[in-house]
């Protein structure tokens, strides 16, 4: 860690978006400005951004959220992951670093259709800036494209050696594309031609059924009390 200090705080317990019957903390940093090397070092440290927000989980009873990353020179494609770049070779994209109003407009038909069950419904503007724009660290954004039309949009932080995923979404029309997994693939593409060590993946949550996907790419690298753990190798079951 650099030597600029930090304030750290701890929130209040809150209910548990992701384990039902659960509670939550956050360990939140408390600071205007965090420049992309210190948020980098804390990122490695298992925290995440939402906003301008930097946190990570800080629970009394419970460690479900784990840290997750691929190193993208190490990452091995499943027999799974080949199907679905192929079946969207139709498909193109392309990065820009400014959101526009499709952005939005998508990612408001995806978490009312889909997530309607979630914390983020309904959809709002406000909350869709709040969440995924930055004051101090502004995202890329890589759009997916059905020949003109926006399809698909993951939002990721640069920095200087890693990829971080904060947030992908995706017309609900092609669910059938596994979009999700594609953007993933894409970001792995893209942070390898682009010399980037890892692609963080934010939180692995075994006991949320949404949220056991990230599993699937491997080799993986899990935050554990004694540092990054590297998994085992891929296995058939993973494909």
């Amino acid at each position: 860690m650099n030597s600029k200090s930090v304030s750290v705080g701890i929130s209040h317990p809150f209910d548990c978006n992701y384990i039902e019957g659960n509670t939550e903390q956050l360990l939140v940093i408390q600071e205007q400005q965090i420049d992309a090397n210190l948020f980098e070092q804390l990122l490695g440290m298992g925290f995440r951004r939402n906003g301008n927000s930097i946190y990570k989980p800080r629970c009394p009873s419970c460690d479900a959220c784990q840290s997750i990353r691929l190193n993208v020179h190490d990452f091995v494609l499943s027999k799974r992951q080949k199907r679905t770049l192929k079946s969207n070779q139709d498909l193109h994209w392309k990065v820009t670093h400014q959101t526009r109003p499709e952005h939005y407009q998508l990612y408001q038909r995806y978490i009312n259709e889909r997530h309607q069950d979630g914390p983020m419904y309904p959809a709002s503007q406000s909350q869709y800036d709040d969440f995924l724009l930055s004051d101090w660290l502004p995202p890329m954004f890589i759009e997916v494209f059905d020949k003109d039309k926006l399809i698909g949009v993951a939002v990721t932080d640069n920095l200087p050696h890693s990829f971080s995923a904060i947030y992908s979404y995706f017309d609900p029309d092609y669910a059938d594309r596994s979009l999700g997994s594609l953007m993933i693939l894409i970001q792995c593409q893209l942070a390898k031609s682009m010399g980037k060590k890892f692609l963080y993946l934010g939180y692995q949550i075994d006991q949320n059924r949404k949220m056991r996907y990230k599993r699937q790419y491997r080799p993986y690298q899990i935050l554990t009390p004694q540092g990054w753990q590297i998994s085992e190798k891929l296995d058939p079951l993973s494909c």
